[in-house]
C-alpha cells in the first residue's frame, strides 16, 4: 500500500514531515524483535537492560524494543542517584543496592515476558517512506506476533506521531477541531477492538470540551490552548493525545502532567486510537497513516471544518424542539 500524501508535507522547517510508530504486540520477546529489525534495516543491536534494547545506526535512527512495563527495567533515579558521600563503603553500599536492583528487574523481566507485551518504538519515518518500513510489520506477522485481534486478553495499539505542519495555535486549533469532528469516523473504520474500548489508554474527548472548542469563536492563543485541554483533558489516556505536543512548546507549563516522565516533548501529534492487528495481511502504518489524513484533509479546508464545527455544537446543545425549528425556517428560507 502507498503512504498518501498530507495536505501540507512540509514541518514548519520546510523539510518533509516525519512520522513516528509505536506499536505493541504478543508472541516475540525483545532479543528476538531485535534481531528481526536488525535484520531488515541494518544497524546493531546495544542492550541497554536485559529486556530493553536498541537498534542503532539504521538509515532512519535508533529503534528502541522493550518490554512495555516499567517493572522489567532498571529505575534511571535509582542508577543515577548522588551519593550522600564519596566514600569507599557508600560506593560499596550504593554498587551492591544497583546490582540487586538490576537483578531484581530483570528477573520480573524474565517472569512476565509472554503475559505482557514487547513494545517497538521506531524513529521519525519521512511520511512517504512509511510503506518501507511496513516491512516490520509483515516479518513480525510471519515470525508469530500476535496483535489486539488474536485474544480478548489482548488491547494492543498502534500510535502514530506526525510532525505536526505548524506550531501557530490557528493551525493546531484546527487539527484539534478536524480531529473531534473526524473521531466517531475513525472509531468505525478501524473497529476499534472491545478490549481496547474497556481499557483507558484511548478514551475519546469529553463532549463539554469539543463543544467548547467547536465553538466558531473560540480563538485561543498557545497559552490559552494549552490551559483549556489540561482542565478538561488531564491525562495522557486521550485518543489523540496532546500532552507531548504541548509540553514541547511550553516546557515550563505549571501543571503536573508535564513532570511525568512517560510525556516525552516533540513537535508532534500522539494518535493513539489504532489497534495492533498484526494478524490482517497487509495492515500496517500507511493503513492508519492514510486514515488519519481524513483529520488533515479536513483542517485544510477551513470553510467545510467551519461549517461543521457549528452544526455540531447545534446538535449537542440545541433542545429536539429548536433543532426541528430551526430545519422549517431553512425550509422556508429555500422556499
Amino acid at each position: 500500500m502507498t503512504p498518501l500524501p498530507p495536505p501540507e508535507p512540509c514541518n514548519p522547517d520546510g523539510e518533509l514531515r516525519r512520522v513516528g510508530v509505536e506499536v505493541e504486540f504478543a508472541g516475540l520477546p525483545p532479543q528476538h524483535t531485535a534481531e528481526l529489525v536488525r535484520d531488515l534495516f541494518g544497524g546493531d543491536i546495544v542492550a541497554l537492560s536485559a529486556h530493553r534494547l536498541k537498534v542503532s545506526g539504521t538509515r532512519w535512527g535508533d529503534f528502541m524494543i522493550e518490554l512495555d512495563t516499567q517493572y522489567a527495567h532498571p529505575d534511571d533515579t535509582l542508577l543515577e542517584a548522588k551519593l550522600k558521600d564519596d566514600s569507599e563503603w557508600q560506593r560499596q553500599r550504593h554498587q551492591m543496592h544497583v546490582e540487586f536492583h538490576t537483578r531484581t528487574r530483570e528477573l520480573i523481566g524474565d517472569v512476565v515476558t509472554g503475559l505482557v507485551p514487547t513494545e517497538i518504538v521506531c524513529p521519525p519515518v519521512p511520511w512517504n517512506e512509511l510503506d518501507e518500513l511496513d516491512r516490520l510489520f509483515d516479518a513480525l506477522r510471519e515470525h508469530g506476533a500476535k496483535g489486539t485481534d488474536a485474544s480478548l486478553l489482548y488491547g494492543f495499539g498502534l500510535h502514530l506521531n506526525p510532525e505536526v505542519p505548524s506550531l501557530e495555535a490557528g493551525s493546531l486549533l484546527d487539527h484539534l477541531r478536524a480531529y473531534l469532528l473526524c473521531a466517531e469516523w475513525l472509531r468505525e473504520q478501524i473497529d476499534v477492538d472491545i478490549t481496547r474500548e474497556v481499557l483507558p489508554h484511548a478514551n475519546p474527548f469529553p463532549k463539554s470540551y469539543a463543544i467548547k472548542v467547536l465553538e466558531p469563536d473560540y480563538a485561543p492563543d498557545i497559552d490559552t490552548l494549552i490551559e483549556d485541554y489540561l482542565e478538561h483533558n488531564p491525562t495522557r489516556n486521550r485518543e489523540l493525545d496532546m500532552t507531548p505536543l504541548f509540553a514541547f512548546l511550553r516546557p515550563d507549563f505549571p501543571h503536573e502532567l508535564f513532570r511525568d516522565k512517560l510525556v516525552k516533548p516533540r513537535p508532534t501529534f500522539h494518535y493513539r486510537l489504532p489497534d495492533a492487528r498484526l494478524s490482517a495481511p497487509g495492515w500496517g502504518s500507511v493503513v492508519e497513516w492514510n486514515r488519519w489524513l481524513a483529520v488533515e484533509a479536513l483542517a485544510a479546508d477551513r470553510e467545510t471544518l467551519m461549517t461543521r464545527a457549528s452544526d455540531y455544537v447545534i446538535r449537542h446543545t440545541q433542545t429536539p424542539l429548536a433543532r426541528l425549528w430551526r430545519k422549517v425556517r431553512g425550509w422556508a428560507g429555500a422556499s
